[in-house]
């Protein structure tokens, strides 16, 4: 599993370089998307950092004018796309869905359905390890 992911995310690294961005920072756009007006530390949960790399990783895709910090309630600072996040991030699916389909092309229906369910019971919460 763990070659495979790697292989993945290599290609997804390479290929995102063709829009002008990075997987980790796709990936920080797409949380973004998904959650308008989160906080740093929330958006560092959803994508798996710490609180101080998804700071600069935040600091980097505000400096490109991809983001914009603005004030919340107390010292809490929200994060919100701008245009130019929304076209990378548009420009990234493309390239992400055609990643996936190149990854999972080998196997067929059945068998992208049977990994499908045996990774999900795999990630189910509350199962021991």
């Amino acid at each position: 599993m763990k070659e495979a992911q790697y292989r993945h995310h290599r290609t997804l690294d390479t290929r995102l370089a063709s829009v002008g961005t990075t997987l980790a920072q796709w990936d920080a756009l797409r949380a973004i998307s998904r959650r308008p007006g989160a906080s740093a530390h929330e958006l560092a949960v959803a994508t798996f950092q710490g609180d101080q790399a998804f700071g600069t990783l935040a600091s980097r895709l505000a400096a490109q004018h991809l983001i914009e910090r603005r004030p919340g309630r107390g010292r809490r600072i929200e994060h919100h796309l701008t245009e130019a996040g929304e076209r990378v991030l548009a420009a990234g699916r493309a390239v992400t869905r055609e990643v996936l389909t190149a990854s999972f092309g080998p196997l067929d229906e059945d068998e992208r359905a049977t990994l499908l369910g045996l990774l999900r019971r795999l990630g189910s919460p509350g199962e021991a390890l």
